[in-house]
This record gives structure tokens, sequence and C-alpha cells, in this order.
């Protein structure tokens, strides 16, 4: 008697790999693009609610219902109108430089985030959670700045040399924790957060000495950058991009390569998967653990030169914006991957420069975009409640479904036969 019924065999015999479909409604991107829409849709009931049309079409609802839904239909159109106007293209601008300025504006936005967030997510990939980004760009404003207004030396070399200053600046601050991580067992976390603070207080200081601000001077704002140390336009005119866009892309590449392509990415990824079983293979765990910080710490450095050498000029206690922790949200939305990180840093560009023309052209309270922000946060991180919202399988679900379909169809066969 043959072991399995022709079913099972069947059964057996399908294919490994589900239909497109399945593995789309199975994909983490999908629940990137998912994650967006739902915070898409909870931003659009608080600008619902913010809207004072809105809210007085609502006191007579039921009288005339076509005057609330006429007042919601025009409030969306238009909030999410001058978002794309201000983060996309502006087809209401006089001329055409300044229809195509919102795209720039986003692209130089988003740079830091880029470059800020392929730091968190080399961290994330080797299994450490690196909160101390913002300290990191702190410490990489005030080498970079530091070496762009007080060093004199010639042109391009200048700027090569602010760069480094504030990669070897982010480096050095992101390998405090991983060391004290590597030696002592210290939390990264605790460590990172407790040397954001004192990033702030450094620079707080250092913007009341006159190395910095110049003599006889009681303005917290350092010397202006350089001629020399900026970076140079990549467009002319009313436009900010500048080179640091190009950088940012670049280290994209570069994180790419070194996660995917080399021996010490591989040692980075596996250590994040099982630090054990990594140990167990040969990897000094300790070292690399204290190598991924510094990396991570270095990438958020350079993440600095973008206001500073590339749009502000200069150091303020606010050189650091709140970049190091959106960067941790861009990495997250990205799955830590550099292409998903670069995609998620022009997302977030767009929102930020796009917030701006909304507040402006319709009232809207541009804290609806930090919600935004917020709100994909939430999803990304609750993947099982996205996939619960709209009915989506499981990563894996198919395989164990094919199991049991086997297994139930096999089991009488297996009966027979041990009855026989």
């Amino acid at each position: 008697m043959s072991e399995a019924t022709p079913a099972a065999q069947r059964a057996q015999a399908q294919p490994e790999r589900p239909g497109i479909l399945r593995q789309i409604a199975e994909s983490s991107a999908l629940m990137g693009v998912l994650a967006v829409f739902s915070a898409m849709i909870v931003g659009s009931l608080l600008i619902l609610f913010a809207d004072d049309n809105v809210r007085t079409t609502a006191g007579y609802l039921f009288a005339r219902p076509s005057d609330f839904f006429g007042a919601v239909g025009s409030c969306l159109v238009d909030a999410y109108a001058a978002m794309l106007r201000g983060g996309i293209f502006d087809w209401q601008a006089s001329s055409a430089a300044r229809m195509w300025r919102p795209i720039t504006e986003t692209l130089t936005v988003a740079t830091p985030l880029i470059l800020a967030g392929l730091g968190m997510a080399v961290a994330f990939r080797a299994g450490l959670f690196n909160v101390g980004g913002q300290g990191q760009i702190i410490l990489g404003a005030i080498v970079g700045g530091y070496v762009g207004f007080a060093w004199d030396l010639p042109s391009g070399l200048h700027m090569l040399v602010a760069v480094l200053g504030a990669i070897l600046g982010g480096a050095l601050w992101g390998a405090i924790p991983g060391v004290l991580r590597a030696t002592t067992g210290a939390s990264e976390v605790i460590t990172t957060i407790m040397l954001n603070s004192v990033g702030g207080y450094l620079l707080a200081h250092m913007l009341t000495t006159a190395a910095f601000i110049g003599a006889g001077n009681a303005n917290p704002k350092s010397l202006p950058v350089a001629a020399s140390a900026q970076y140079p336009k990549l467009i002319g005119g009313p436009f900010r991009l500048h080179l640091g866009f190009i950088v940012a892309l670049l280290a994209a590449l570069f994180v790419w390569w070194l996660l995917e392509r080399s021996e010490i990415g591989f040692q980075f990824r596996a250590t994040g998967l099982n630090p054990q079983a990594a140990l167990t293979a040969g990897i000094n765990v300790s070292r690399i653990t204290a190598l991924v910080m510094v990396v991570s710490g270095a990438l958020c450095g350079l993440a600095a030169t973008a206001p500073v050498l590339g749009t502000q000029h200069y150091l303020t206690g606010s050189v650091a914006g709140s970049i190091g922790f959106d960067a941790m949200t861009v990495a997250l939305l990205g799955r830590s991957t550099p292409q998903g990180t670069v995609l998620a840093g022009l997302l977030f560009g767009a929102l930020t420069a796009g917030g701006t023309t909304m507040q402006a052209a319709t009232g809207t309270p541009i804290d609806i975009v930090l919600v935004l922000q917020s709100m994909i946060v939430l999803f990304i991180a609750a993947p099982p409640l996205v996939r619960a919202i709209y009915h989506l399988p499981a990563p894996g679900s198919w395989r164990r479904r094919r199991r049991e379909v086997v297994d139930a169809v096999a089991a009488p066969a297996a009966a027979e036969k041990k009855e026989a």
C-alpha cells in the first residue's frame, strides 16, 4: 500500500512559494504603505476636527447634510492640496522656479533625516537600539562646525575636512555607549539617552566661549562657517538644495554594501539575529557591538553637516532640531534597509515641507504633521494591528496552512496503514 494518498501526494507536490497576491499580502512593504495610509486617515479626522466650517455645519448635520459633507470634502481637498503644493509641486506659483522649489525643499529637509536614519538602521539591524542620534548629531555639529569656521584651508579641502570632523565627532559619541555595552553590558538605550543631554549641555557651554562665538559677543550663536567649508548648492537661484543630498545617497549606497555585501556587515546582521549563535560561530560579539555604535554614530554625525554646512552655516542650541528622534521613525518605516530609509526620509521631508504650506494656506495646525509621524510609528510598531484592520494574512501563514492541509489529507492514509 502506498504511504500517502494521491491527494496527499498532490498537496506535497505543490510549489514552495505562494502566489504573487499572497506574497504581496504577507510582505512588510505593504505594511509600510498601509501604516502610512492608516495614519493619513487619522490625520484627516484631526484636520476635520480643527476646521471651523466643518464644526459649524456638523451642528445642523441632519437638517442640511449636504453642507456638512461639502465642508468635509472642501476641507480635506484644500489641506492635502496645500501639502502637495508645499512638498512636491506648486501649480499656483507665479514662476517656474517657484513651482519646482517645493520638491527641492523636500529633498533638502530629507537629507539629514536620511543620513541619521541610516545610522539608526545599522544599529537596528545589529540588534541595538540607538536612541542617542540627537547627541551624536550635536557632537558632529560641534566638531564639523568648529573646523568650518576656525580653520583656514583651501576650498574643497576645507569642506572635506569639516565633513570628516563631523563624522569623527558622531563616531566618538557613539563609541561611548558601544564600549560600555561591550565591556559592562550597560544598556545602550539608557546610556545614549543620557548622552543626548550631555551633548546638549556641552553645545550650550560651547556657545558661551570666545572660541565659538567670538570675543565680546554674548549671543549664543557661533561664528559663520567659511564659504570654503560649505556644501555647494546643486541648483542656483532661490533653491536651498545642496551637495549634502548627494552625500546622503552615497551614504545609503555605502550602508547597502556594508550590510549586504561585506563580511563585517554579515557579522553585524548575525549578531543582531542571534548573539549567542554568532559567538558560537567565532564572531567577536563585543567588538562588533562597539563597532556598530561607532558606525551608527558616524552616520548621525554626518547628518549634522546638512544644517551646519548646507543650510544654516552656524551653530545654535537648536542646530539638531528633532532630527535624531525623527530618524528613528524614518528607520522603522524603512524597515532598517537603506533603500527603505531613503524613501521614508523623502516622505517625512515632504510632510515637513508641505505641513508649513498647509498651515499658511488653510490654517491647519502644523502639529497635525507631528501626529501623522507619530501614528506612522504606532502602526509600524504594531503589524498585527494593521493586519487585523485590513484582514491580511500573517507572514508564513501560507506554509503553515499548507502543512495543515497535507497533514489532514495524509492522516487517514496513515491510520489505514497502521490498522493494516
